[in-house]
C-alpha cells in the first residue's frame, strides 16, 4: 500500500463517492477506483461492498478505517513539528540560568518570546554556572546565562551584561543616610561574601586593598539572593547584584552606590555550532529585555 491509495480511501469513506473523492483530490474517478483496488489487493480483503453500483463500507474496512484515520492524524502531527523544524529550528527550547535571572530578566523574555511563538514548549533550569556550562557542553541545554568566571571550554561564549554592583544594608543601618558608599566605609564592617571564585568578590577584594580596608567577612555565599537575605537578617552587609536584589528591596532591604564601581559579568553559553533559530529567536528577547531594563552595561 502507498500513501496515494490510502488518501484515496480516506476520501471515498469521508465523501462517500469515488467521484466526489475524484473531484476533492483532482484525480479522474478511475484513479479513484484503481486506487481503491490496489489497496484491497495489497490489505487482503474487501474494504467495501459494492451494492447497486454503490460502495459501501465493509466490517473490515470499518475497522481498517479507524487505523488509517490514526495514521493520517499522525502525518498530521509530523507536518506541523516540521513546520516548526523549519520556522524555529526545533519545538522545544531548554534554556538555563542563574538564580539572579531568574526572578525577573529571563521570565520577562520567555513571556515575550512565548507570545511570538505560542507552539513551541519551554524548559527553564536553575543553577550555578559550573553545571550550567556542563549541561550545555553535554547539549541539554540551548542557551545559558552564567557568570564570566565559568570554564569555557567545550561551549560557545558570548558577553551578555556587565552591572553595576551596589552595596546592600539592612534597614536601620548607619550608611543608609549616605548617597553612596566608599570603600573606607565598608572597613571592619561585618560583611557577607560572595563564593572565593567569585570575579565580582575578586574585583572587590582588589579595590579594598586598593583603599587599605578590610570589611570582616562572616559569611561566604555563592548567590547575590542569599547575600540580600543574610543582610536583611542583620548579619551584615553586602555588595550584591541589584537585578536579584529587586524583591527583597519590597522588604525593606537598602541598596547603595559604591564608588569606585565594581561589577558582576554575565555570558551567553551555547553548544558548539548548534545554534538553532529558534535559539536565536528567544535570545532577541532576551536582549530586548536586559536593554529595558536599564541595569544592565556594555562591556
Amino acid at each position: 500500500m502507498d500513501v496515494r491509495q490510502l488518501e484515496a480511501y480516506q476520501a471515498v469513506m469521508t465523501l462517500g463517492t469515488t467521484a466526489r473523492a475524484a473531484e476533492i483530490l483532482r484525480i479522474s474517478q478511475p484513479a479513484v477506483s484503481k486506487a481503491i483496488a490496489g489497496l484491497e489487493r495489497s490489505v487482503g480483503f474487501p474494504l467495501f461492498e459494492r451494492e447497486k453500483g454503490r460502495l459501501v463500507p465493509s466490517a473490515e474496512g470499518q475497522l481498517f478505517f479507524a487505523e488509517v484515520q490514526a495514521t493520517f492524524a499522525g502525518l498530521t502531527k509530523l507536518r506541523s513539528a516540521a513546520a516548526r523544524i523549519r520556522d524555529y529550528g526545533s519545538g522545544v527550547l531548554r534554556i538555563g540560568c542563574l538564580s539572579a535571572f531568574s526572578t525577573n530578566l529571563v521570565p520577562s523574555a520567555i513571556a515575550a518570546f512565548s507570545r511570538a511563538a505560542p507552539d513551541v514548549a519551554v524548559s527553564l533550569f536553575v543553577m550555578g554556572s559550573s553545571a550550567l556550562r556542563d549541561m550545555v557542553a553535554a547539549g541539554q541545554l540551548d542557551v545559558a546565562i552564567a557568570a564570566d568566571e565559568v570554564d569555557t571550554t567545550g561551549v560557545e561564549a558570548e558577553f551578555f551584561a556587565r552591572i553595576r554592583a551596589v552595596v546592600a544594608l539592612p534597614p536601620g543601618h548607619p550608611l543608609v543616610a549616605r548617597d553612596a558608599i566608599s570603600p573606607s566605609d565598608l572597613d571592619g564592617l561585618p560583611f557577607v561574601a560572595l563564593a572565593p571564585e567569585d570575579t565580582t568578590r575578586r574585583e572587590a577584594e582588589a579595590m579594598f586593598a586598593d583603599h587599605n580596608v578590610s570589611p570582616r567577612v562572616v559569611v561566604e555565599t555563592a548567590y547575590s539572593s542569599t547575600v540580600c537575605a543574610l543582610v536583611l537578617a542583620g548579619v551584615g552587609c553586602g555588595i550584591v547584584d541589584p537585578v536579584t536584589a529587586v524583591g527583597a528591596v519590597e522588604r525593606g532591604l537598602v541598596l547603595k552606590t559604591i564608588e569606585p564601581s565594581v561589577h558582576f559579568r554575565t555570558l551567553l553559553l551555547f553548544p558548539p555550532k548548534r545554534r538553532s533559530k529558534l535559539v536565536a529567536r528567544f535570545c532577541t528577547a532576551l536582549a530586548d529585555c536586559r536593554d529595558a531594563s536599564g541595569l544592565l552595561l556594555e562591556p
